[in-house]
């Protein structure tokens, strides 16, 4: 059982930026693909980031390309997401997820296994 545990979040104005953490004790975080999302009230869970289990190759959603940065310490079991020029309209819950050992990095949820209770973030105008 991996239990994810998030901090970061909190609220800011529109233009600021913002860093999330998603660690975890258990010993094979570092050998998994760790993803993030979001959610909003009354809309669907989306993909926001996600990075492989060597820290190479993340990917991105659209909307957040060259704003967000996703990246991770295996050394220190953490993940990261800097958020930049955070818009209004990125309130939401944020949630990270963990991949099974080795897989692929993915931007479907339904390829994640355990996931974390979620971090709000507000963002104001």
């Amino acid at each position: 059982q991996v239990q994810l545990v998030q901090s970061g979040g909190g609220s800011v104005q529109a233009g600021d930026s913002l860093r999330l953490f998603c660690t975890a004790s258990e010993r094979t975080f570092s050998e998994r693909p760790i993803g993030w999302f979001r959610q909003a009230p009354g809309m669907e869970r989306e993909f926001v980031a996600a990075i492989s289990w060597s820290g190479t190759d993340p990917i991105y959603a659209d909307s957040v390309k060259g704003r967000f940065t996703i990246s991770r310490d295996n050394a220190k079991n953490t993940v990261y997401l800097l958020m930049d020029s955070l818009t209004p309209e990125e309130t939401a819950v944020y949630y990270c997820a963990a991949a099974p050992s080795y897989s692929s990095t993915t931007d479907r949820p339904r390829y994640y296994n355990y996931w974390g209770r979620g971090t709000q973030v507000t963002v104001s105008s």
